[in-house]
C-alpha cells in the first residue's frame, strides 16, 4: 500500500513539474478573415446552385460551423462598411458606436481602450492585421502591433488580394523563424470583392467576364458567366431612398444598367475576385498546418455586409433584403463540430465578445455584443430571438426591418415622405423575398 502511495506521489510531483516547465495549456490562436462586399448567395455553402469555386472556404465549412442567420446591424451612412467595421472592432450596437450621430451621448469615451486589438494585446497575444485602408475604425486598427493596410482591388498579385495574403504569410514565416510561441490574433482582411472588381485574367476567363470600362456599350454575354440571380429585377419597384447613391449609379462597369449582360458580367467579376481571395486563404491554412498551429486556431470567415448586384433591381449594399443584410459566417476551431450548421441569429458586433469567450478572456464592459460560443459548441441554436436592421444613410428616417422566426418586416419612409412602403415576408415560404414584380 505504501509503495502504491509513493508511486501516486511521484506521479503528482511529475505532473506539477511538467506544469511548471511547460506552463498552462496553450491558449488558442485567432484568425479573423473578413472580405469586403460579399453576399452569402455567392457561395456554394449557402447557395448550392452557385458556380463559385471556393474550395478553402468550403473546407472551413466542412471542418467547422456555418451560421445561416448572421447579419450586420445596419448603417447610418452610405458607406455601410464604416459602421459595420466599427461594430466588429468594439462590439457596440449601431447607434452606440463612436462614430454614430449622437456618439457623445451614447458611447463611453474609454471604448478605444477596449477594442479588439487592445483587449488581446493586454492578454499577451501577438496581434497583426492587413486590410483595406479607409471606411473603417482607424484608431482601433492602429492598436494592432503589426499593421499592413492598403487598398488592393487590382487584377495582379501586387495590386490584388495576393498582396494581403503575402502580408500574412510573411508574418507567419517571421514567427516561425524567430521561434515565437505567443498566441496570435491575425485580422486577415481583403479589399475585394468590393468594386472595382478587377479580377486576374485567368479567373476572369474562367467566369466569362471582362473588366468592363466602356459605359457606351454593354459587355458581351458569355455562357461561362454566372446566371442571373433568381430574384433579379430590371429595376426596384420604388425608389430606394438615396438619390445619387454611388453604389447604384456610379460603379464602373455597371453604372445604372441592370440588363442581363451587365449583371452577369459583374457577377463573373465578383466570382473571379472571390476565388482569388479563396486561394490566399488556402495558402494561409496550409502554412498554419505546416507550423502545427491549425488545430489550435479559431478561424472566422465573414464579410462586412452582403451585396445586391442585380437582386431586386439593386446594385449596392444600402438595403435590408437578405442578400445584403445577411453576411456569410463560418467558424472552425477546437470543440466545433465539423459540417455543423445553426441559425445563430448573430450580429457582427457579437464577434469581439465571442473571441474573448473562446480565448478565456474577460469580455470588456464596453461591448454590447453577445458571445455565440454556446451556438458554436452546439449548446444553443440562437443567441437572440429577434433581429433588427436599419439603413438611413440617404433620406430620413430611412428604412428599418425586424425579423422573428420565419417572419420579416421592412418599412420604408424615404424621399421626404413620398415613398412609404411596407414589405412582409415569410422567409420559410419565400426565402428569396420575391415581390409581385418577380
Amino acid at each position: 500500500m505504501k509503495t502504491f502511495q509513493l508511486i501516486l506521489a511521484l506521479i503528482a510531483v511529475s505532473l506539477l513539474a511538467a506544469t511548471a516547465i511547460f506552463g498552462e495549456e496553450k491558449r488558442p490562436n485567432i484568425l479573423f478573415i473578413i472580405v469586403d462586399d460579399q453576399s452569402p448567395q455567392d457561395l456554394k455553402v449557402y447557395n448550392p446552385s452557385s458556380i463559385q469555386d471556393t474550395p478553402n472556404i468550403d473546407r472551413l465549412a466542412a471542418e467547422g460551423m456555418t451560421l445561416d442567420a448572421a447579419h450586420h446591424m445596419g448603417s447610418f451612412s452610405g458607406a455601410v462598411c464604416t459602421p459595420s467595421r466599427h461594430m466588429v472592432m468594439c462590439g457596440r450596437t449601431v447607434w452606440h458606436l463612436p462614430n454614430a450621430p449622437k456618439a457623445k451621448d451614447t458611447c463611453p469615451p474609454n471604448v478605444i481602450d477596449n477594442v479588439m486589438a487592445e483587449v488581446f494585446n493586454r492578454a499577451g497575444y501577438d496581434t497583426m492585421r492587413t486590410c483595406k485602408k479607409g471606411n473603417s475604425y482607424g484608431a482601433a486598427n492602429e492598436k494592432f502591433s503589426v499593421v499592413h493596410d492598403a487598398t488592393k482591388r487590382g487584377g495582379t498579385p501586387e495590386t490584388g488580394s495576393a498582396w494581403h495574403g503575402d502580408r500574412v504569410m510573411d508574418y507567419l514565416n517571421e514567427r516561425e523563424s524567430s521561434g515565437d510561441e505567443d498566441p496570435f490574433l491575425i485580422y486577415f482582411g481583403f479589399s475585394h470583392p468590393h468594386d472595382v472588381r478587377d479580377g486576374t485574367p485567368e479567373l476572369l476567363e474562367k467566369y466569362g467576364a471582362v473588366n468592363h470600362t466602356d459605359r457606351e456599350v454593354l459587355p458581351a454575354l458569355n455562357e461561362k458567366q454566372p446566371a442571373l440571380p433568381i430574384n433579379w429585377l430590371p429595376a426596384h419597384p420604388f425608389h430606394h431612398g438615396h438619390p445619387g447613391l454611388r453604389d447604384e449609379v456610379k460603379v464602373s462597369g455597371v453604372w445604372e444598367n441592370r440588363d442581363h449582360a451587365t449583371i452577369r458580367n459583374e457577377l463573373g467579376r465578383e466570382f473571379a475576385c472571390n476565388e482569388y481571395i479563396d486561394i490566399q486563404i488556402g495558402r494561409v491554412l496550409e502554412k498554419l498546418e505546416a507550423m502545427g498551429e491549425l488545430d489550435n486556431t479559431y478561424i472566422f470567415y465573414t464579410a462586412d455586409h452582403g451585396m445586391a448586384i442585380g437582386r431586386h433591381g439593386l446594385q449596392g449594399k444600402q438595403n435590408l433584403y437578405e442578400h445584403t443584410w445577411k453576411v456569410p459566417f463560418i467558424v472552425k476551431g477546437p470543440g466545433i463540430e465539423g459540417g455543423s450548421r445553426a441559425d445563430g441569429n448573430i450580429y457582427l458586433l457579437d464577434v469581439l465578445s465571442t473571441m474573448c469567450d473562446l480565448s478565456g478572456l474577460e469580455i470588456p464592459g464596453t461591448s454590447e455584443g453577445i458571445s455565440f460560443k454556446p451556438v458554436l459548441m452546439g449548446e444553443k441554436e440562437v443567441t437572440r430571438d429577434v433581429l433588427y436592421g436599419v439603413y438611413n444613410g440617404g433620406t430620413k428616417p430611412g428604412m428599418r426591418c425586424v425579423k422573428k422566426g420565419d417572419w420579416k418586416l421592412i418599412k420604408y419612409d424615404v424621399m421626404e415622405g413620398e415613398v412609404r412602403e411596407t414589405q412582409l415576408f415569410n422567409l420559410a415560404e419565400n426565402p428569396e423575398e420575391y415581390l409581385e414584380q418577380h
